[in-house]
């Protein structure tokens, strides 16, 4: 029964729980109900009030878009009565000036024809012009007894002996105040340079003296029946001298380098006191590779003390021996320093870069190391030899016109030709032997007494200053000023010469009589 009891009890308990739970459920589904219905109403609310603002929206945009086809039109047709307003003023611009040409034409018609007209005149008083020309010169033909050539050539020679006065004084005064202006700056600069540049001058000769410790000596270097001597000379090339000149012997030769080479090689020999053929071939080949070393050196040296260090090796070896160069006298390679300094220092003083200056000047006499193996001047020489070795076409043309054996072409040119004249013209720097100072002299002589109208002529001043007398008969004042000038360019192209030669030509007028 209990049993029973509890068993009823578990199934009312689940029947009232599973009524509960339904009639919960219901009371849900009726809740979500009410939900769905809600929402519905909402979208439909929602949706009728899109509609509403799209009909808003749609007619408000076809009314803005209406106003602005109607804004756009309104400026269209502003625009096209603007243009069409331009379009008629041009149009009456361009009729005004149709109108403007038409009345141009016509007085250019008016004016050809009027210009037709006077040319026909013109050659019809031309003709008659040309015809009155003829009778006239006929007519003065008769009355002179002159051809037309012959009054043509006599007008001529008025006019060209006018001609030389005019030109005799524009010349004057153009050289006048040319050379004042041109002189002063040049001694300027060139005064500047020299008190810049102090160098040692001092004539080279061509005779070496070497000392010997006794006279004895002298009988070992001639040897046995003058084996040693002739030995010697044979090697060297060297002319040894031995007299009575006490404990000295000389060399001579015009070769500075063999000069140089024989003394080292006799020095050697007395110091070594063995005097033999054998052991003066040695002595020399020693002496030669010391001499060479000496000329690497030097040319080392010498484009140090001008500042350049970028030179080819063979253009330092070739620079280098003109230390054993001279000309007149003068050691070539302290000439070519000298040279490089003065262009340096005119360069700067011109406001010009010094480095081309330096180089072209020490390279200037470059051909004089080789001028005895290669035909040609010198100058030349020196610049295929610069060329050869990648020289700059501005340093090769400097060197090669320092003697004008080509025309200057540049300031550098000329600052090598000026620096190497102040260098050549230094007190005691060079010597002339007397043969080519007499022929220097007969060479100004000649030039001058080959020009018409030259009396006679003297050079002085060492050949400085050349006096020219002229015959007064022949040679007017005018003239005698065109004369000087010839003279002297004639001077400047046929001859070498240190310094420049002042050309005076003399003309002298007498009147005499005599009262009695």
């Amino acid at each position: 029964m209990e049993i029973m009891v509890g068993v009823l009890g578990l199934v009312v308990g689940a029947a009232g729980s599973y009524i509960y739970a339904t009639s919960k459920n219901n009371a849900r589904v009726r809740e979500a109900d009410k939900q769905v219905e809600s929402a519905r109403a909402q979208a439909e609310r929602i949706a009728r009030d899109a509609q509403t603002e799209a009909e808003t929206t749609k007619k408000t945009a076809v009314l803005e878009a209406k106003e602005e086809i109607l804004r756009l039109r309104q400026e269209s047709e502003e625009e096209d009565k603007r243009r069409k307003g331009e379009l008629q003023r041009m149009e009456n611009r361009i009729m005004q000036r149709e109108e403007s040409l038409d009345h141009r034409n016509e007085a250019l018609d008016r004016r050809e024809e009027q210009v037709s007209k006077m040319q026909s005149s013109v050659d019809k008083r031309r003709n008659e012009v040309e015809g009155l020309y003829a009778e006239q010169e006929a007519e003065l033909e008769r009355i002179s007894a002159l051809t037309r050539e012959d009054a043509h050539k006599e007008i001529l020679d008025r006019v060209r002996a006018e001609t030389v006065r005019d030109e005799a004084q524009i010349l004057r005064e153009s050289e006048q105040r040319v050379r004042a202006q041109a002189d002063k700056t040049a001694r300027e600069i060139v005064s500047t340079a020299i008190q810049r540049c102090a160098a040692d001058q001092a004539g080279e000769i061509t005779v070496t003296s070497v000392h010997i410790p006794s006279d004895d000596l002298k009988g070992r270097i001639i040897g046995r029946e003058g084996r040693n001597i002739r030995t010697f000379e044979q090697v060297t090339g060297v002319t040894l001298v031995i007299d009575d000149t006490p404990e000295t012997v000389i060399l001579s030769s015009f070769s500075p380098v063999r000069r140089e080479t024989a003394r080292v090689t006799l020095e050697n020999l007395i110091a070594d006191g063995r005097i033999h053929p054998a052991r003066i071939e040695e002595m020399y080949h020693k002496a030669e590779r010391l001499v060479n070393e000496r000329i690497q050196e030097a040319g080392e040296q010498a484009a140090f003390d001008a500042g350049i260090h970028d030179l080819h090796p063979e253009l330092v070896k070739t620079l280098g021996s003109l230390r054993y160069r001279t000309s007149f006298g003068q050691n070539v390679l302290q000439h070519s320093v000298q040279v490089s300094a003065l262009c340096g220092l005119m360069a700067s003083e011109l406001g010009m870069d010094e480095g081309p200056a330096k180089r072209a000047g020490l390279l200037h006499d470059l051909g004089k190391a080789i001028d005895h193996e290669v035909e040609g001047p010198h100058a030349v020489i020196g610049a295929d030899l610069a060329r050869r070795y990648g020289e700059r076409p501005l340093i090769v043309h400097a060197i090669e016109a320092h003697h004008a054996d080509v025309e200057p072409a540049s300031v550098l040119d000329v600052l090598v030709q000026a620096a190497d004249a102040v260098s050549a013209a230094r007190p005691g720097a060079r010597r002339e032997s007397a043969e080519a100072y007499i022929k220097r002299l007969e060479k100004l002589e000649e030039i001058s007494n080959a020009h018409d109208g030259v009396e006679r002529t003297y050079a002085m001043q060492a050949g400085r200053e050349l006096h020219v007398m002229v015959e007064p008969s022949k040679v007017s004042d005018s003239e005698a000023t065109v004369l000087a000038h010839e003279i002297a360019k004639q001077i400047e192209d046929e001859m070498e010469y240190p310094g420049q030669v002042r050309v005076v030509v003399i003309r002298e007028s007498r009147a005499v009589d005599i009262a009695k």
